[in-house]
């Protein structure tokens, strides 16, 4: 027999997402709660917030997230116990719970995400959302950068923030060195990418370009933050990058990946923009709104 409390637990449970689910689909009301805030603010006292080490605390806040957002789950993670709300923004996958494509030609997706706007680069153009282009200069930081991928591909890729943060090399890799840049912290979902033109160039986020061996083809990952995340961890850096970081915008990374191998991770959910040269063409099933996993295919040599 089931229990009455666990009944009304389970009432209460559906009743509160109900709610919070009519919230969100209100789109002033969550631009406003999203974005019309101090967002600066809010996201280091959530980093702060994040890493309390209190079992007790986690479960609870945990329990909260899962109202907030059926995706979260966490039956695929390495561990079940947490002892702060980071550890489980952050968690890893057990061994085997993503399979990556082992094609020579195919270029995977580096993360689980949401497919965004993807397409053609028109000159150095390209969308955030269908009607708001940006250009691909402002996105990485200099003309000369951009100029190797002009009239190349482009696909945005959204990590909600219940998915799994961790970023892996779509193919086989090297990095030499990588670009930081300092920005804002604006909401990234499709709302705020509606109302705020150039968004991804204003977030805070870092470039890298990526060498692939024997090639004169190119890749480049742009991690994008948003609020309460403004942090990343690449593993070839001694130090994250996040709001109190104040060092070089160049910073040396010499480092190797073979496709699927891990670069780095968010501290909560955020954005990656994929972008590629010239010499490449997307999969057929491609589509906008699709959910991905990492390892599935995104692009391919021509």
């Amino acid at each position: 027999m089931v229990s009455t409390k666990i009944i009304k637990r389970e009432v209460y449970s559906v009743l509160v997402k109900n709610w919070i689910s009519k919230v969100s689909n209100q789109e002033s009301i969550n631009f406003f709660l999203t974005n019309k805030i101090p967002r600066a603010l809010l996201t280091n006292l959530m980093g702060r917030y994040s890493r309390i080490r209190n079992p007790w605390l986690t479960k609870a806040s945990i329990y909260l997230w899962q109202l907030f957002s059926d995706d979260l789950k966490l039956h695929e993670a390495k561990t079940k116990k947490y002892n702060s709300l980071h550890q489980c923004f952050t968690r890893e996958l057990k061994d085997g719970a993503r399979r990556v494509d082992e094609d020579p030609e195919s270029i995977v997706s580096p993360c689980d995400a949401v497919v965004g706007a993807f397409g053609d680069i028109q000159e150095t153009e390209m969308f955030q959302i269908k009607g708001s282009p940006y250009k691909l200069e402002d996105l990485v930081g200099s003309s000369a950068d951009a100029e190797k991928y002009r009239n190349g591909k482009f696909v945005t890729l959204r990590l909600k923030s219940s998915f799994y943060h961790r970023f892996h090399a779509p193919y086989d890799c090297s990095l030499s060195d990588l670009i930081y840049i300092s920005g804002d912290t604006w909401n990234v979902n499709p709302i705020a990418l509606k109302r705020i033109e150039r968004l991804f160039c204003k977030n805070e986020r870092a470039v890298l370009d990526l060498q692939l061996p024997d090639s004169d083809r190119y890749l480049v990952l742009v991690p994008v933050a948003a609020i309460l995340v403004a942090s990343m961890k690449l593993h070839c850096l001694d130090e994250p990058l996040n709001l109190k970081y104040k060092g070089p915008n160049r910073l040396p990374c010499n480092a190797s990946y073979k496709k699927g191998e891990e670069i780095g991770y968010f501290e909560h959910g955020s954005t990656i923009v994929l972008i590629a040269s010239q010499g490449f063409s997307f999969k057929e099933d491609i589509r906008e709104g699709n959910i991905i996993q990492m390892g599935t295919p995104l692009l391919r040599f021509d």
